[in-house]
Formats: C-alpha cells, structure tokens, sequence
C-alpha cells in the first residue's frame, strides 16, 4: 500500500487551498489515516509496512503544515526529522521529533513562524518534539550529549537546503565528533546502565519492551554503533561487511518485527505512547494476536512465552554483535597474538576461541569444554564473537548421542564441581542455548511464565537465581547475609547435589500435574545417566520431590506444637537431608521474587531448622512432648529474668495466669520480655501495648495485653491495617482471669521490620486509642488496590481440618489480596462468636492464603456441622463485600 494512499493528495491540496479551517481539514486526514492504518493492523498487515507508511503520511502532513506557516522555508530554514523518525519509523503514539535547522540562527520573524507552525501541529492533533538548532548549536550540543549526536546521526531532511543539511551532516560525523571508539565505549555503558534499570534481566512481569534487555533499544543500539563505525544506512549492510550472516540478519528483523507488533498493539489499546507490557494488556494482546488457551496453560501464558524467548535470542544476537564491535573497535589496534589453553582452544585479546573453525564438528564435546576452560581460567573476559557464533550454528551437535557420551557427562559435572564461575557459566550456557539443548527439560521451561503475581520471573530465569543464591552461600565475602547457610553450605559433602537440585527443582512447571513429581522423575533420569551413586541419586530426587515442604511447614504450620515438629523431621529423616533442604528452600524462596523474602521467613525457617535437628538428634523414636518443652521453656525464661533482678514473685503470679499453651508457643526470650512488660505495667486500666522493633521471629513483636473485649482481633487488625502494616502472625492466648495475650508480628509494606521510633510511637498510640475505644468509628483502610490485583479474580476457597490433639479446629481461607483482607476475616470470626489462638498470614502475589487456629468460646474445637457452616457463609459474605 503506497503511503499516499492513506488520503488523497491531490483532493486534499484543492480542499486545503479552498478552505479557511485548515485544521479541521488536516484533523480528519490524519484521523482518517489512523483509521486505516488501524484497521490494516487488525487484519494482520505487517506492522514493518505500517510503521513506515505512517512515517511517510506524516511526512506529507508535515511538509503541507510547513508550506501554509512557514511559506518557502524563510532564511534558508531546514525542516529535519530526528529520532525513531528520522529512521523512517512512526508507531502509532511515538513522538514525531523535529529539527527546524538554520545556519547561523534564526531571525524574529521566523521565530514567530516556526512557533506558529509547532501550535498548529498541536492544534492538529500531532505530538511533536522539537528542536530549533544553527550548525554551532548542532556541533556543541551533540558533542556534549551523545544522546543528541544519535538522534543527529539518524535524521533526514523532509524540506529546505540540501546543502545546509549536508553540513550539518558533515560537522557531526565521527571525523569531527564522538569518533568510533568513544561512541562505542559510551553506547556499550549506556545500555549496561539501561539494562541495570530493569534488574538485567528481561524476564521481568511487566517488561518494557523497548528498553529492556533484548528490546528494541539493543537493536537500535547495534545500528547506532554500525552506522557510527562502518558509515552504513541499514542493518542489512551489517551483511555485506561480514558482520551479520544472512540467517543472523533474518533473526534479529523477526525479533525486531515481533516487538514492534506488539508495541503497535499497546499503542493502539492504549491510544498513548506505551512501551510497558502490563498485566493491563498482555491477556487482551494475547487474544488479539490469535493465542488460545487450553488444559496446561493458558493463552497469556502462550504468548509471554514467545516473548521472552524472542528477547532471548535478540540477548544472545546483541552480545555477539557488541563482542565483534569490541573487536573491530576497541582491540583494533592490539595483535592479538594467541596464546594456547590447551589443543582446542586459546586466548586472543582476552576472550576465548577455538582453534579452528572445524573444532566443534571434530570435537563436539568442546561445546561444553570451552565453559569448563572458561570457569577455570577467571582471567577469560568473555567469548570471541565468531566462536559464538559458531555455537549457536552448531548446537544442533548436542542430541542423544551426545548427552550419553561419558566425556560431556563427565564435563558438565566437573563445572558443577567448580569452586568460582558456576554461576557465571551456566547462565552464559543458557544465553548461547547450550543448557536447553544439553538439558532437554530445561529447554522447555526457558522462556516459561507464570501468570501470577507471586513468579516474577520465568521458569528458567527463577532456576538460574536458585544457583546463584547457593552459590553465594559458598561465598566468603558473602557471610553475614546467611551465617546458618554459608556454615551448612561448608560442611556439605556435595554441594554439586545441590546445584543439581536447584536445576531440577522447578523444571516441570508447565507440563501440568505435579510439578514435584514430574520433576523427580526428570532429575533421577539424570542423575543416573550422569552415574551418581544411588544414595547422591536418592537423595536429589527427594529433595525435588519434597522442595516444598519445609516452605509450608514453616509459613502454614503452627511449628510451636511438638507434634508438628516431631512429624516433619519424620519426613526429612536425618540432618544430611535437613541441611539440603533448608539450603534449598532459602534460595528458592529469595529467587521467586525480589519482594517475597522477609526477616520473618528467615527467622521462621530457622526456628523450624534448629526445632527439627533437635528432634533428629534426640531421635525419631524419642521425640519431645509438651511437658518437657515446658518445663525447659519456664526455666530459662526464668534465668533471664533473674539476671535483669525482675521481682520473681510478680513474675510467678503472672505465670499462675496463664495455661500450659502460653509456653509452647512462645520463647523463652518472648516470655521474659512479656513478663518484664505485665509486671511493669501492674494493675493500669490502659491496655498495655509493647513493641520491638525486631524480635527474635524476624517482623517487629506488638504484644498486647488487655481485658478481653468483643471483636478485639477484628479491631486491632483493622487499626494495623489502616495504619499500613501487614501482620505476618498472630497469636492470641487468654488468660484465666478474662486477660488476653496476643501478639502480633508486622512488617512495613516494603518487607522491612519498623525502622523508627516515631512510627513504633504512633502505632502504640493508635492501638491504645482503638483498644480503649472499640465502638468509636474505625477510620476508614486509605490504602489502595495495586493496579495489578485488579487483574485477577481469586475466588474464595474456606477448608476446615479438625487438630484433635490440641482439641482446635484450623481455617483455610484462600482469597484474593486487597487492602483490609485480615480484618474481614477477624470480623467473620467475632461475628460467629470463634476464639481466635493462632494465625499465618501468606501473601503470595495476587493470593492471600491465610491458616487460623481456632476454638469456640469454651476453648474447644468447632465441631459441629451447622456452625462450621455458617462460620463458611460468613466468611464468604464479609470477603466479597
């Protein structure tokens, strides 16, 4: 379709000479144009066709508008497009970016034309950027900023001297400014820090798709140093230099075209200039590009996947072509004399290549060599761009056949059993594809997304994250992060196993059934090609069959009770076991998202940690009971209030109050300071509210204790919520003379326990006031729902399971997070008359799933049908209202 059959010309001009309201004219045209090109985009027209017809409508736009305010260009006045449109690109909402160029600067009279020309274009509905620039200005401009002599660099006259607009050309090119070199070096930093801004990494939920890594900016990025450098005009050139090979080419235009298809998309939903691939877009882009769902994933799951697995090979394309840059520019002047590392491959100008161009068909299993070279020789800066492009050719070598010969089983654990560079390598073995091709499963998880909010990342991305964390733990400099891991970490046999795990864990996600399952038959495949004994093999395969429990032991199960305890460590067996799997689910739980880990998490899979190897050194046949626990807790509550010279006798009338339940569940060190705090306070009719800032569970403790009142769970929740805080736990034990006991552990909304004392003084105040004054009106919850939350409908599922031992019955309630969830609930439970004595309290992205242990009012287990049914209609009720 020509450009010009967007409107017609001709009929246009004789309307437009006609007329006195050109901007109405001019406002139809190009709303008429949009239309078109719209409409063409629906059906499915490429949008490479459509982006470069609506730059050359925009152009006639332009050079119409140009000619009725400016008449012929007035003082030799160059009217140049810059930028994306300077390329001859136009998506639907992108800046139209303008240069009026003169050469000495600009008279009054054409200020006052060119102003007129801008209001017009913005009276004609055009977002335009723009520039008024003499050639002096163009040269100290660009030469002070490089991002000017870019824009600069892609423009093209649309109207005026040709002359003027060559000279311009000519002041700015690399002989006089930003020559190769510095441009490369100062572009390669510019995208290094760009990247930094999105975590560096493109497997984010909500990627932009221009500016994060393997966007469109790195594709613009390679054209910018190949125009600068070489002088070319396109990135097909880049072919003719040797630089791209045809299929290369061909890869980074579908890239490009991909991208651009779905940036047209959100441009057009949105009707504004939008390069954030939100949840807001992805389900309806999804179905407009012809994605469906079906039994294992859903068609926003589909589409997310052919996303990131494009940005991927537009990653592995941009890291060759910036190697070959660095090459070609930064080492031009170096000799780079090889210097052997063995007989397949050596060192020149610090990166590694192969010998030959023959080495990987003569000796396929140099494809994962040239990585274990690479992890053991630190000193390697990288790979030379035409190895990689080697790799990338013949990854193909790698099939059955390969990964049954003992030499690559053999390479591939050897850098697993590396001491520095595991991590390193394994994420560069992703980026070139080897990993996928070498781990067929893993192959089909690259590139895998969750539709949720609690995965941020995709399977692949999670998976190298995991090893990352275990890596670290091994790292000395790193100690302090994780004393408990970096001590066990050392003191495992095989900390290989446990890469293996992290790599397995996760890597049946997608296929669906259980992922755990699925996983474990995966990696004792694995484990068994690669010969590891069947004890190591055992042990891995439990580990990915069961990653999972100790997550949900420690986050959903009441770890105070011994039976909980004694139960888990049942199921891991021995402390070997423990180790692997308390080392597993920290890393695995810090890299499903940079918001998920908590001190609390960390304290509470400690506590869980040290409970179970307790009881596994006492002995599976021996476990603890209540009465030793007991026992043991008062005594050393005991002597750590006598060495603060607490008076003992208050402190025993206090303990006299209590039941046996007080000191299961909490510490020694919680009921010290409880009892400091009661004794202190003595016979004050304020309820008494103490906060630390942060206790020994990880979140700041709030304990309060006070005369029991009606709704008094419902009323401290809703006063903690309105005050900006999420209650990870609550615990709450009555006293026998009508006193209750509650603690509560908060965070702040980033995670983080209480910083201030002035915010630990403002909820002490708020919750005395609201205690004091339970019926006085609760300010209304100002926070707000995430924009992302409204995304998803969680319906909301209620499960009861009766804990006949400790006469309790535990509430499941799953539901969808918002501001003021946990307050709903307690007021669902005081509306039912239910005795709330324990809760864990899990968001997990767009879900809350939240465990209550309760009782009735006779402090017994609810067992009756009729009220479990209606506690479930309430519930239901005060959740969807």
């Amino acid at each position: 379709m020509p450009a010009l059959d967007l409107f017609d010309a001709s009929g246009f001009d004789a309307s437009l000479a006609a007329t006195g309201n050109p901007t109405t004219l001019f406002r139809d045209v190009i709303k008429h144009a949009n239309t078109v090109l719209t409409q063409q985009f629906n059906q499915g027209t490429p949008v490479a066709s459509l982006v470069t017809h609506r730059a050359q409508f925009i152009d006639q736009i332009l050079l119409r508008a140009w000619q009725r305010n400016m008449g012929q260009a007035p003082n030799g006045l160059a009217l140049v497009a810059v930028g994306g449109y300077g390329r001859g690109e136009l998506h639907p909402s992108s800046d139209i970016d303008l240069m009026v160029l003169s050469e000495t600067g600009v008279a009054d009279e054409a200020k006052a034309s060119i102003e007129r020309f801008l209001l017009f274009l913005w009276d004609i509905g055009l977002e335009v950027g723009h520039s008024v620039r003499d050639l002096n200005d163009c040269v100290e401009q660009a030469n002070a900023d490089i991002t000017v002599a870019t824009n600069l660099m892609e423009s093209r006259l649309l109207t005026g001297p040709t002359r003027l607009y060559r000279i311009m050309r000519e002041l700015t090119d690399q002989r006089h400014i930003w020559p190769g070199r510095k441009f490369f070096e100062a572009k390669w930093q510019e995208q290094k820090n760009r990247h930094h801004k999105f975590n560096d990494t493109a497997y984010n939920l909500e990627p932009n798709i221009k500016e994060g890594p393997g966007g469109l900016r790195d594709i613009q990025m390679i054209g910018w140093v190949a125009k600068r450098h070489f002088d070319v005009d396109t990135l097909q050139d880049l072919v003719g230099h040797g630089f791209l090979s045809p299929d290369e080419y061909e890869e980074l235009d579908r890239g490009q075209n991909f991208l651009w298809k779905i940036r047209y998309g959100l441009h057009t939903l949105t009707g504004r200039r939008e390069d954030r691939l939100l949840f807001d877009h992805q389900r309806t882009l999804a179905e407009q590009f012809g994605y469906r769902s079906d039994g294992t994933r859903l068609a926003v799951e589909y589409f997310m996947k052919d996303y990131y697995r494009t940005v991927m090979e537009l990653e592995r394309l941009n890291e060759m072509l910036l190697q070959l840059f660095q090459e070609e520019i930064l080492y031009a002047d170096d000799p780079g004399e090889p210097q052997p590392l063995n007989s397949r491959f050596q060192l020149r100008k610090g990166f590694i290549e192969i010998i030959n161009p023959g080495i990987f068909q003569r000796y396929p299993f140099a494809l994962l060599e040239l990585f274990l070279v690479m992890a053991q020789n630190p000193r390697i800066k990288g790979v030379r761009a035409e190895t990689i492009r080697h790799i990338r050719k013949q990854r193909y070598l790698i099939n059955d056949e390969f990964r049954a010969d003992l030499r690559n089983r053999s390479l591939f654990m050897e850098l697993l059993r590396q001491p520095q560079g595991v991590t390193h390598q394994l994420r560069r073995m992703n980026r070139y594809g080897i990993l996928a091709a070498y781990l067929p499963p893993f192959g089909n998880a690259v590139g895998q997304m969750q539709h949720d909010l609690f995965h941020v990342y995709t399977v692949d991305e999670h998976t190298l994250r995991v090893v990352r964390n275990l890596r670290r733990f091994m790292v000395a400099e790193h100690y302090d992060e994780f004393p408990l891991c970096s001590k066990l970490i050392s003191t495992l046999p095989k900390p290989e196993l446990l890469y293996i795990a992290g790599l397995y864990h996760d890597i049946a996600k997608g296929r669906g059934g259980d992922h755990s399952l699925l996983g474990a038959e995966e990696v004792e495949r694995f484990c068994k090609l690669h010969q590891l004994s069947d004890y190591d093999t055992a042990l891995v395969t439990w580990l990915i069959r069961y990653h999972l429990i100790m997550s949900v032991t420690a986050q959903r199960k009441d770890i105070s009770d011994p039976e909980v305890i004694n139960k888990f460590a049942a199921q891991v067996g021995d402390a070997m076991h423990l180790d692997y799997l308390y080392l597993l689910t920290v890393a695995d739980i810090r890299a499903t998202s940079p918001s998920v880990w908590n001190s609390w998490k960390d304290a509470l899979l400690a506590e869980l940690y040290h409970a179970t190897r307790y009881a596994l050194r006492r002995g599976l046949t021996n476990p603890i009971g209540q009465d030793e626990i007991i026992r043991d807790t008062r005594e050393a509550a005991r002597e750590l209030l006598l060495a603060r010279n607490i008076d003992m006798a208050a402190v025993e009338a206090y303990w006299r109050r209590v039941s046996d339940d007080y000191f299961l569940r909490y510490s020694a060190d919680e009921i010290a300071w409880h009892s400091r705090e009661v004794t202190e306070h003595g016979t004050s009719a304020k309820p008494l509210v103490a906060i630390r800032r942060e206790g020994e569970r990880g979140g700041t403790e709030i304990f309060i204790y006070t005369p029991i009142r009606g709704f008094q769970f419902t009323t401290t929740t809703h006063a903690l919520d309105q005050l900006g805080l999420n209650v990870v736990e609550a615990r709450i034990i009555p006293s026998c003379d009508n006193y209750t006991l509650d603690t509560y552990i908060v965070l702040e909304e980033d995670g983080e326990p209480i910083a201030s004392e002035f915010r630990i003084n403002e909820i002490r105040e708020r919750l005395c006031e609201r205690l004091l004054n339970p019926a006085a009106e609760s300010p209304q919850i100002r926070r707000h729902i995430a924009r992302q939350l409204k995304h998803f409908t969680i319906q909301t599922e209620i499960a009861f399971e009766q804990d006949a031992k400790n006469d309790r019955t535990i509430i499941e309630v799953i539901t969808g997070d918002r501001p003021g969830v946990l307050s709903s609930i307690a007021h669902a439970l005081g509306q039912c008359g239910i005795r709330l004595h324990n809760a864990k309290i899990a968001t997990l992205g767009e879900r809350v799933e939240d465990i209550f242990y309760v009782t009735d009012q006779m402090n017994h287990a609810i067992s009756d049908e009729e009220e479990m049914d209606c506690l479930s209609r309430t519930l239901s009720k005060s959740l969807s209202e």
